[in-house]
């Protein structure tokens, strides 16, 4: 399936990132596509919000290499613009691919061979005026209807207030209280 979409800014880029974190599940692949300055990390942003990561954690991965943050599925952010095709296979990248939770690649393309065939394509493109164009490729269909916002926003209301459960791979629940004031 393929979404085309158009962001005229940077609020909107971040909503498309969050609708698209509430359609992942643990396992998925999101490999990030675009120029420098196209809004990769923006996107990166909304799909952490959507997991209950805090997005003033997120920052471009690019001198950490791989960053790890836990909300209620860990997020693994990797970027790959500093590195060729030799090193990436010296950092463990291919360990977190099959992580049990969303793995979300800038620069994906240094690493085509790597990725699943299940994985999840976001292109970002500039647009003449100003914005940016996304397109979205998926092998599954991804249910990013309007009427999921309002499902984030109530999460994120959670979230604040410190009631938002955390998930591990094994389904155990722990309530975060608290954690993050």
């Amino acid at each position: 399936m393929t979404i085309r979409l158009h962001a005229a800014d940077e609020a909107e880029t971040l909503s498309i990132g969050r609708r698209l974190g509430t359609a992942l599940k643990a396992g998925d692949v999101v490999c990030l596509h675009g120029d420098l300055g196209a809004g990769k990390t923006t996107i990166t942003k909304g799909i952490a919000s959507a997991l209950g990561i805090p997005e003033r954690e997120i920052a471009s991965a690019s001198y950490t290499i791989i960053a790890e943050h836990y909300g209620r599925m860990p997020l693994y952010h990797v970027d790959l613009y500093r590195l060729d095709e030799d090193s990436i296979n010296d950092t463990g990248f291919d360990e977190y691919l099959a992580g049990c939770g969303v793995t979300v690649v800038e620069w994906a393309e240094r690493a085509a061979g790597a990725m699943p065939d299940d994985k999840i394509d976001l292109s970002i493109e500039f647009a003449e005026d100003g914005g940016r164009n996304i397109t979205i490729e998926s092998a599954r269909e991804l249910w990013l209807a309007e009427a999921q916002i309002a499902e984030l926003e109530k999460r994120h209301i959670e979230y604040k207030s410190g009631l938002l459960k955390l998930h591990d791979c094994k389904g155990v629940h722990e309530e975060l209280r608290n954690k993050f004031k």
